[in-house]
């Protein structure tokens, strides 16, 4: 199968189980930065197992955000699939749901258990690992507000599953939480904020 198909040629791509449409359909902007995100943890997971670390105990740690993280990336190619179709009931594509959300608040848990509480914001930064990490959230958000524009758009359509927004909303804490975490073990201070 050639990668190129040229049917795109004219701005156009095909849904899945669905019509052509614009490639800046608000679905296509959807799927497009879930999409996006999901590089962007690759970049995160190539950062953490390049990470050099002398304690096990740290080794450890950041073995289980890699596995942590490739889980993720799986479930983000599930949503990408699920918003790349107009009818995602009909082909089974409807795949995370409350078991996801409560088992990503439960990282968020045992992140926190392991970290000094906020009383400052913090800038994006620290270890190099850390800002590829506070990439990912940033880019997380943003995918979070065209699932919301989408979900605006097809209102009177097939609705887009709550549970994906709130999963992406989840996850962006929980990238938060890292992006502190990995600074932690890494034994690099967090960049606080100091107002100009």
């Amino acid at each position: 199968m050639k990668i190129y198909t040229r049917t795109g040629d004219s701005g156009t791509t095909g849904l899945f189980g669905g019509p052509r449409v614009a490639k800046d359909d608000t679905r296509i902007e959807a799927y497009g930065t879930v999409d996006e995100l999901n590089a962007t943890l690759g970049q995160v997971c190539s950062a953490l197992q390049s990470s050099i670390v002398d304690s096990p105990d740290a080794k450890e740690a950041l073995s289980e955000l890699d596995a942590r993280i490739v889980q993720v990336q799986h479930e983000l190619f599930s949503i990408g699939a699920e918003l790349a179709s107009p009818h995602p009931d009909q082909f089974d594509l409807r795949v995370i749901g409350q078991p996801h959300i409560l088992r990503m608040e439960g990282w968020i848990d045992d992140a926190e258990q392991q970290l000094p509480p906020l009383k400052q914001f913090i800038l994006p930064g620290g270890s190099i690992l850390a800002s590829h990490v506070h990439l990912s959230r940033a880019v997380c958000r943003r995918a979070e507000r065209r699932v919301i524009s989408l979900a605006d758009a097809v209102q009177t359509e097939t609705p887009i599953s709550d549970s994906v927004i709130i999963y992406l909303n989840r996850l962006s804490d929980w990238l938060f939480v890292v992006s502190r975490l990995v600074n932690q073990i890494l034994n690099v201070p967090d960049q606080i904020w100091e107002k100009p």
